[in-house]
């Protein structure tokens, strides 16, 4: 009797476990979803970045409250300027995905289509960013006093510090994402444009044929519409009828061949207007300086640059705190992006995750006296490190990176949450010099 009974309360114990981790899993799904409709909303679209990141959903839903935040809210910058900043940084990487993206978006929020045509088209404000912007997506270790002091004091193209600060905050987010684009190759996907086959319009559903759409293409149709009924034409009919229903089928054949020549000029008007936004999205187009790019931070034996410390000027002590002053509440959004990324359920341990964080961080200047740097070598193998730095060092679409050997043994969301973790380290990386130069600005 204690056996069957304690066989009892395993079962119902089972049961509930099972009963949980399902409600867990459609808890999951509901979030997914709620976040995709909000990027509907948004967006008008959930592109392969949302989709990628999806395998996440407690981070993807801070991600996309920073993006829309950064976008979209209220801030010192007009919504145009805002897109076209994102345009200028994604162009620094070549990354032709996120700059048709953003020129979409600019035009959206009725950017002045002249813009796109090239930088030089642009106003001289926006021009005057060029240099930090190269300079933060290649080098951020040149960001300097200097640079802010000219954005901000340039005569009638001056910034204000606000200002600035959210143009800081769009080149950075955009400089990384690029990185997580290149290292999930969804740049590739915007190149093969979605085509119809065998001629069929883009918009045809087979159940139009049921709903009477008369749009629906002559190959294919059902064999039973080509087929005209017989009638007999006895005493019993009347030919003014028969004229009447003559005249109506020629009527609705004329109306059926205006509406398919009226969707053929619309057809042939999109795909002008796609090819015309292909042409503004080439990414050389808001480039100058092209052969600057990354290069190896300073050996201590030709110490050009001073390794940038952590203890003298973190994220935690300083960079929150006035980023977080100057555009208000920027600061609680990118910290739960930072602490979310790297407190997401993973396959990969603690000490792993800190070794992907301070190695990039290591190889764009910036170190930890409490960290110990044999770490790296002892949790990192070569490959995964030689990928780690090319994606968030020198992402370029128009390559392709090379994975890991050791990425055939992880599932797809475990390689997608070491892409983040790039991404989100870089970001802080480019804000801690870009934040720093400010505050030596205002102390000087």
């Amino acid at each position: 009797m204690i056996i069957c009974t304690n066989k009892m309360e395993y079962s119902l114990r089972t049961q509930c476990q099972r009963v949980q981790k399902q409600v867990a899993v459609n808890g999951e799904k509901e979030r997914v979803s709620l976040l995709f409709m909000k990027a509907l909303v948004s967006r008008g679209s959930v592109d392969a970045v949302f989709q990628q990141m999806a395998s996440h959903p407690q981070y993807l839903e801070s991600f996309l409250r920073t993006q829309h935040y950064i976008l979209h809210m209220d801030g010192p910058l007009p919504l145009p300027y805002r897109h076209y900043i994102a345009i200028m940084a994604a162009a620094r990487h070549h990354c032709t995905y996120l700059v048709y993206l953003h020129s979409a978006q600019f035009l959206r929020v009725g950017g002045d289509p002249l813009w796109l045509q090239g930088l030089e088209a642009a106003p001289p404000r926006l021009r005057l960013l060029d240099h930090i912007n190269k300079v933060l997506a290649h080098q951020p270790w040149l960001s300097s006093c200097s640079h802010i002091q000219t954005l901000l004091k340039s005569g009638e193209q001056c910034w204000s510090l606000a200002e600035l600060v959210q143009a800081v905050v769009i080149l950075a987010h955009c400089h990384a994402l690029c990185s997580f684009v290149f290292g999930c190759d969804t740049d590739s996907d915007l190149v093969s444009r979605s085509k119809s086959p065998n001629g069929t319009p883009p918009t045809y559903c087979p159940f139009d044929a049921a709903n009477g759409n008369t749009n629906v293409p002559q190959s294919l149709a059902t064999p039973s519409e080509h087929i005209t009924r017989r009638r007999s034409l006895d005493s019993s009919c009347d030919m003014v009828c028969l004229k009447e229903r003559i005249q109506k089928s020629q009527e609705e054949r004329e109306k059926r061949e205006d509406r398919l020549q009226q969707t053929q000029t619309l057809q042939q008007t999109d795909l002008e207007d796609e090819e015309e936004m292909m042409c503004f999205a080439d990414p050389s187009r808001f480039i100058t300086d092209p052969n600057f790019c990354y290069q190896e931070f300073a050996r201590k034996e030709e110490d050009h640059f001073q390794v940038f410390r952590v203890q003298d000027y973190s994220w935690e002590d300083h960079g929150f705190s006035l980023v977080n002053r100057l555009y208000s509440d920027i600061g609680h959004l990118l910290d739960d992006r930072f602490r979310r990324v790297t407190t997401l359920p993973s396959l990969h341990s603690s000490d792993l995750k800190r070794a992907i964080w301070n190695y990039i961080h290591c190889v764009l200047g910036i170190r930890y006296d409490d960290y110990d740097y044999s770490e790296v070598n002892h949790l990192l193998e070569r490959d995964l490190k030689l990928y780690i730095k090319a994606v968030a060092c020198f992402p370029d679409s128009t390559k392709t990176p090379v994975c890991p050997l050791s990425w055939a043994l992880l599932k797809n969301s475990e390689r997608i949450h070491v892409n983040l973790l790039i991404m989100e380290a870089r970001l802080q990386a480019e804000l801690l010099y870009a934040l720093r130069a400010i505050t030596q600005y205002m102390i000087a």
